[in-house]
């Protein structure tokens, strides 16, 4: 979910790493090569899925019950605090807004709708200052988190969402795309981006998986790439622990504000 073009080579060396203490955890014949499917939810949704990452939205939603919880990896990046992040809100450098109730409005860009960082914790944000259902004036989908920064950045749009690990990455890896930016807030929190497995899954595997991923997490020999990609080990938290991605959906259209724009 974070990869990057130009970090698609310490995504890569993370995948042989992982796959090489999944094997040696009882798992034969993995891919040697990562897939970088174009369709994620079918991607998600393959019957004898054995290892991918999702978003907390999509595992709430479309694949809610369709998927096992591996875990939740933690990342050394600024908004993060555990198994935890936020998006940060971004808008121009001499935007002159200060608060979010001065975004009141504008155009919003988000990467997906079913993004809970881009999308969904945005509009749990802003959901109490709407009024007849209405904050920003006009939004539109732009694919990607990089996207929408680029969006800000050239004036098509006022703000975007985009979670604080992605936000981390891409301003090392493309700090000039950064340039004439500023975070005005933050959102709330929520759990981390998962890794997952198929329901096909067994208990046993289930464990083999995540005992071949502590395992990638203590080796030495990837702590480059680990710090590369900012990955700083993993949780394994319960899956009521993402009730709360929901429950920011349900309380902004309780409050009358179901779209984000």
């Amino acid at each position: 979910m974070y990869d990057l073009p130009e970090l698609a080579e310490a995504t890569d060396a993370w995948w042989a790493g992982l796959r090489r203490h999944l094997a040696q955890a009882g798992f034969q014949d993995l891919p040697a090569l990562l897939s970088r499917p174009m369709n994620h939810m079918a991607h998600w949704l393959e019957e004898e899925q054995i290892f991918t990452q999702t978003c907390g939205y999509p595992l709430t939603h479309g694949l809610k019950g369709k998927m096992r919880l591996v875990a939740t990896p933690r990342y050394d990046a600024p908004g993060c605090a555990g198994a935890t992040y936020v998006s940060w809100v971004v808008v121009r450098r001499g935007d002159p807004a200060r608060s979010v109730a001065d975004l009141r409005g504008r155009h919003v860009a988000f990467n997906a709708r079913d993004s809970q960082s881009g999308y969904n914790a945005l509009r749990a944000l802003v959901a109490p200052l709407a009024r007849n259902g209405r904050f920003f004036a006009a939004g539109f989908e732009t694919g990607a988190h990089r996207a929408s920064l680029a969006a800000v950045k050239a004036g098509e749009a006022d703000v975007a969402a985009v979670d604080c690990v992605s936000f981390a990455l891409i301003r090392r890896a493309a700090r000039a795309e950064m340039e004439g930016l500023r975070v005005l807030c933050a959102t709330a929190a929520a759990p981390g981006l998962p890794y997952v497995t198929s329901t096909t899954t067994s208990d046993a595997d289930l464990g083999r998986l995540r005992a071949g991923l502590t395992a990638a997490c203590a080796d030495p020999g990837l702590a480059e790439t680990r710090s590369r990609l900012l990955l700083d080990g993993f949780d394994v938290l319960p899956d009521k622990a993402y009730d709360v991605i929901p429950a920011m959906e349900q309380t902004a259209i309780a409050s009358g504000y179901p779209e984000l724009a």
